[in-house]
């Protein structure tokens, strides 16, 4: 077997990512409490209910978990395709094959086989996938956070610092690696730029219960017991 094969690079590695994106790891560590984290709160098995109902501790531990399991995937297949050297765009047909590994682990936290292809909203998943693709999408990741982390901050609002952040996320991309690598190299990274895209429409596509409740006025702020994610 070799990584050249359609078979691995369409089949098996995304395959892999989507299993390993599919470990509802709030539900399994509220669990381990006693506790069905799908029934309190915002109902979400993502980190933010798992840290308001569970605890703070429990809660830094799934959002650990949750980015584990982007990022892991993520450098393994860079390794695996590029030896992640960075100094030239990847091949289209390696790109394709990094991108369905991205989007396959974070599938996998919002679809989990395991919860009858229910999950979470991908955020912490996708901000490992994102770091995880170096060197074209680390810095342009860490950057998001910085988005996340100020948006949030300001807002008080958990779901709109994660769908700005995502929003954000294709151009800080393009931003970063033209400065780095020069506009033919963007325009040669296409299939990471149409994730980034994707990517931040199915986060805020995931938010849009979050979009209702902020226009009705009903959303939780991020210390209130209501939950939101």
């Amino acid at each position: 077997m070799t990584i050249d094969q359609p078979w691995v690079l369409f089949g098996v590695f995304p395959l892999v990512a989507y299993l390993a994106g599919s470990i509802p790891f709030g539900v399994l560590i509220a669990r381990s409490r006693g506790i069905d984290i799908r029934a309190h709160g915002s109902g979400n098995t993502g980190a933010t209910n798992v840290l308001r109902i569970v605890g703070k501790r429990w809660g830094i531990l799934c959002c650990v978990l949750d980015v584990l399991k982007g990022l892991l995937p993520s450098l393994a297949a860079g390794v695996l395709l590029t030896g992640l050297s960075g100094k030239t765009a990847p091949t289209p047909a390696q790109q394709l094959s990094w991108v369905l590994v991205a989007l396959a682990a974070i599938c996998g936290h919002v679809f989990s086989v395991w919860l009858k292809f229910r999950g979470g909203k991908g955020v912490a998943t996708a901000f490992g996938v994102v770091v995880g693709i170096w060197p074209f999408f680390t810095v342009a990741g860490l950057a998001g956070l910085g988005v996340w982390i100020v948006v949030t901050r300001v807002s008080r609002f958990v779901s709109v610092g994660s769908m700005m952040s995502a929003l954000s996320l294709a151009p800080l991309f393009v931003a970063w690696n033209w400065m780095i690598l020069g506009w033919t190299a963007v325009i040669d990274l296409w299939p990471m730029v149409a994730m980034a895209v994707v990517m931040g429409l199915l986060i805020v596509i995931r938010h849009r219960s979050n979009i209702a409740k902020l226009l009705a006025g009903t959303e939780g702020r991020i210390d209130d017991p209501r939950g939101q994610e």
